[in-house]
């Protein structure tokens, strides 16, 4: 018989998660307001509410954290980093930060102004307040396949480059740069395409502009665009990251992902004007040029995991599992978001609960029978986190009800995959005992997702 494809690693080190009584979780979670982000991480026993900083560090990780220099100003592991993301990027000019949405605050205080339009692929929920909290808007350009869960392509995170230029070729003068995401969240961890980050880069400076990529998950969209684009499919995974960065004018990135650590994040350009405007605002929210909100050992264990997410072996693990869980869940007639992403599986919430109008929040509620059904924590990606327009304060209602199962890296076992689908399964069966949704009691005036507090209908 053939031999399974096994993970590239062995276990070190546990730690206890605590399951808990169906009565307890009732509890725990009318405390919280409906609300799984403002659960306590004890009350959770298998937890996918994000892939952000939740992974497993590697032995080699924890070694250089040993290792770490924490001088104020030329720190060793600034430069260890650096070096290490220039090789992967072939940007010369590097900033840290301590996570992802600081790099994208620096970065769109030093670029967006009101009124300005950024188009982009499905900007994820802080890029998004980033933007509209500067009075700009952000335009989504994901190409239409993105928004059937059913349609089968390979590249869903592309951008529409008809829409795209239309956009540019009313707006150019409004237009710092295109955001380019990859993988790209919203729509499922879909990836973006060679041919596509061409295209885009090609109309970008037709029309005198920048192209900033969202690089948070860029190791898996390298993995996807390998064994998707024929192209590619002989090159390794440095190789075709090299050549991904070579259609972007800079990046900014949440190293809690694909950079395999617990925080961290960092910005990085080949244009020194860029560098220099962006060098400002990085000492006054972040800290000094060479560590950024950053401590040393921090930075020390980034530069190794940059270099062990971006090779073969690793993501094909990764990857392998999640689409493990959407096989399952499929299996059971689950509907979902196809095909499966690199990071999470997304469960189509509006075709799961038919019956409970948009205005009840079908994902958040699906979320809450997950957690109520096994103590599995998921997130919502639908009408609370898009969040109200922000000028007619109205409801956003995206085209996807969405919950979120997002697989942390290296944490979690294929029995675990298992206690999800099964769950799951239990939910689906008696979906059509799900009567009602939830309301919105009180919200903040942005980003409300993180912080709202709900009632049950």
């Amino acid at each position: 018989m053939n031999i399974p494809y096994s993970e590239p690693y062995k276990i070190k080190m546990v730690e206890q998660i605590h399951k808990s009584s169906a009565k307890e979780r009732q509890k725990w979670l009318k405390e919280a307001n409906y609300n799984l982000f403002k659960l306590r991480s004890k009350q959770v026993f298998i937890d996918l509410l994000t892939d952000s900083g939740t992974g497993a560090m590697s032995d080699k990780q924890w070694a250089a954290i040993m290792e770490g220099d924490e001088s104020y100003a030329g720190s060793d592991s600034f430069f260890r980093l650096k070096e290490m993301v220039r090789s992967l990027t072939g940007f010369e000019y590097f900033l840290p930060t301590h996570q992802g949405r600081a790099a994208e605050n620096v970065l769109f205080s030093a670029l967006i102004k009101e009124g300005d339009i950024i188009p982009g692929n499905a900007h994820f929920d802080t890029t998004k307040g980033h933007i509209e909290f500067r009075k700009a808007e952000a335009l989504d350009c994901t190409v239409r396949e993105a928004f059937d869960p059913d349609i089968i392509n390979d590249f869903k995170g592309n951008l529409d480059l008809q829409k795209l230029e239309n956009a540019l070729k009313d707006n150019y003068k409004k237009v710092p740069f295109i955001i380019v995401t990859i993988t790209c969240n919203t729509t499922g961890g879909q990836p973006v395409s060679i041919e596509n980050m061409k295209a885009v880069h090609k109309l970008a400076k037709k029309y005198s502009t920048k192209v900033i990529f969202d690089s948070a998950r860029f190791a898996e969209n390298a993995y996807f665009i390998k064994t998707r684009e024929e192209a590619w499919k002989d090159k390794s995974i440095k190789e075709i990251v090299r050549e991904m960065y070579k259609y972007a004018d800079g990046m900014t990135m949440s190293s809690k992902k694909d950079g395999l650590v617990n925080i961290g994040g960092f910005m990085a350009f080949n244009d020194k004007d860029i560098y220099e405007k962006a060098s400002v605002f990085n000492i006054m929210f972040e800290g000094f040029l060479t560590y950024g909100g950053m401590a040393g050992r921090d930075m020390n264990a980034l530069a190794q995991g940059l270099d062990e997410a971006s090779e073969f072996t690793y993501l094909e693990s990764r990857i392998k599992q999640v689409a493990y869980l959407g096989e399952r869940l499929s299996s059971y007639g689950i509907p979902l978001l196809k095909p499966y992403g690199g990071h999470a599986i997304f469960v189509n919430a509006t075709e799961f609960l038919p019956h409970i109008p948009r205005e009840e929040f079908p994902a958040q509620s699906l979320a809450i029978e997950l957690y109520l059904e096994a103590g599995i924590r998921g997130v919502e990606l639908g009408a609370i986190m898009a969040d109200r327009d922000p000028v007619s304060r109205k409801n956003r209602f995206p085209e996807l009800e969405l919950v979120r199962l997002a697989i942390p890296r290296r944490t979690y076992s294929q029995n675990h995959m298992d206690v999800v689908a099964a769950a799951l399964k239990n939910i689906y069966e008696r979906r059509d005992k799900i009567r009602r949704g939830v309301k919105i009691v009180k919200e903040a005036p942005i980003l409300r997702h993180f912080t709202v507090d709900l009632e049950r209908l």
